[in-house]
């Protein structure tokens, strides 16, 4: 398990810790896919792999208005098609790709500068 503890005013809205099957944020732990920003979570993100990203997954989370998505691809980062890489770097949204563990420090460090941050991570389905 990766430690990750940061004070911040938006203490619910860091993450804590990353394991290869679950992730947690402030209180709550997530054993599914899911993303975060500093209006909340968006659980239940129906990702189970990075092969399995498309672009209605992508839409979810830009509705969120981020100014960059970072994104986790569990425990190896993975490369994603150009194709969705522009869906995201069209609509002027920064987009980058990492394991969990990178992505959690990443959007920590950015969360707390207060930037306009979005983690996406993707998990194992439960079970």
């Amino acid at each position: 398990m990766s430690g990750l503890v940061m004070d911040t005013p938006r203490g619910d809205r860091v993450v804590r810790w990353v394991r290869p099957d679950a992730i947690a944020v402030g209180g709550q732990e997530f054993r599914g896919s899911f993303a975060v920003s500093a209006d909340g979570p968006i659980q239940d993100w129906p990702v189970a792999s990075a092969d399995g990203l498309d672009a209605a997954a992508l839409d979810r989370l830009l509705e969120a208005q981020p100014e960059l998505v970072v994104l986790g691809t569990g425990e190896r980062r993975a490369s994603l098609s150009p194709a969705l890489q522009y869906q995201v770097l069209s609509k002027g949204v920064g987009l980058e790709v990492m394991d969990n563990g990178a992505a959690a420090r990443t959007y920590n460090l950015l969360l707390g500068e207060g930037r306009r941050v979005l983690a996406a991570f993707i998990l194992p389905a439960p079970g």
